[in-house]
């Protein structure tokens, strides 16, 4: 008998997401992308605030990742095309305008993706974690509560600690979405921001009871560095914790970085006051030590109006861990 293709579901949303399936993309697997739609600022949250869709910035660049070299070279770099002049599309993203259009023309995110993905032909499947319509409520310890993903990227002088972040209004969890979690072989969790990508796609209602009974393994990819407004301080136990929480039972599988990171890209965190995540799960028999940081520095684009990282996963690296847990 034949051997099954193996199915692999990440979650999460942005560039951490994208990093893993774009190095998965080519393997012999069956992948499946469950992406955040809380995303409020930059390009995707002004047309969220004139067309009142659901935001595309983090499915464009799931979309972009699923895109082939070579042949389909110039579909990726359409869809990370980002606009530096021109009465109101400067700093806009082409394949947001594109994933906009395709939302007003199908009347859903879900058809929107469904045509994207036969346009442009890509090996994979995306989902919106959920079909509604949906901000991210996060709230301080001081008692602070703000709504909406875009204020984890203002620049604050004091790091606040966030003590939750929910889904407004609640949201039930896309039943495609759960299907795909229910038939995976391995669920990938991460890298990503902690409250902006995974606990705002991991919010949903029905993905903890989902998350309890799925019989694939479950990894956790915890990320790089810590961000100031959000995770300051927090070691890999304090966000295995969260993540624990939100799908209420045990990670089968941590993955964490032990490659050497340049001193000059540690310099240039630490003048945000954000340092690599301190590792003290060193004796859990889960965790797995690998080099999978990636070595070439992140440009900033000059229109882009969002805070991003400079330094990401190896796609490379990353899938051989992933490819090994099946």
């Amino acid at each position: 008998m034949l051997n099954k293709t193996p199915s692999i579901v990440v979650i999460g949303g942005g560039t951490g997401t994208s990093t893993v399936i774009s190095g998965l993309k080519s393997k012999h697997v069956r992948l499946t992308a469950l992406i955040s739609v809380a995303d409020s600022g930059g390009s995707t949250g002004r047309l969220r605030d004139e067309f009142g869709f659901q935001p595309v910035g983090d499915l464009r660049q799931s979309l972009a990742a699923l895109a082939k070299t070579g042949s389909q070279e110039w579909i990726r770099k359409l869809l990370l095309y980002r606009f530096t002049k021109g009465e109101g599309l400067k700093g806009h993203n082409l394949g947001n305008l594109i994933l906009t259009a395709l939302q007003d023309m199908a009347g859903s995110t879900t058809s929107a993706l469904e045509i994207a993905e036969q346009v442009f032909q890509l090996h994979g499947e995306i989902f919106p974690v959920t079909t509604q319509n949906v901000q991210l409520e996060i709230k301080y310890d001081d008692g602070t509560v703000v709504l909406g993903e875009d204020h984890l990227n203002t620049h604050e002088t004091v790091a606040k600690k966030i003590t939750s972040a929910r889904l407004l209004p609640q949201a039930k969890l896309y039943n495609k979405a759960a299907e795909a979690l229910k038939n995976a072989d391995l669920i990938v969790i991460g890298p990503g921001d902690l409250y902006a990508s995974l606990l705002a796609a991991l919010g949903v209602d029905g993905m903890k009871s989902v998350m309890k009974t799925v019989r694939g393994k479950i990894v956790y990819i915890v990320n790089l560095m810590s961000r100031f407004n959000q995770t300051h301080g927090m070691t890999v136990k304090q966000h295995l914790t969260c993540i624990e929480e939100a799908i209420g039972r045990r990670c089968d599988y941590v993955v964490i970085n032990n490659g050497p990171i340049p001193v000059d890209i540690l310099k240039k965190y630490a003048e945000e006051q954000e340092y690599p995540v301190v590792n003290d799960v060193t004796h859990d028999k889960r965790v797995i030590t690998k080099d999978v940081v990636a070595q070439d520095v992140i440009e900033h684009h000059s229109e882009d109006i969002l805070d991003r990282s400079l330094l990401r996963h190896d796609p490379i690296k990353l899938a051989q861990v992933v490819l090994e847990l099946i």
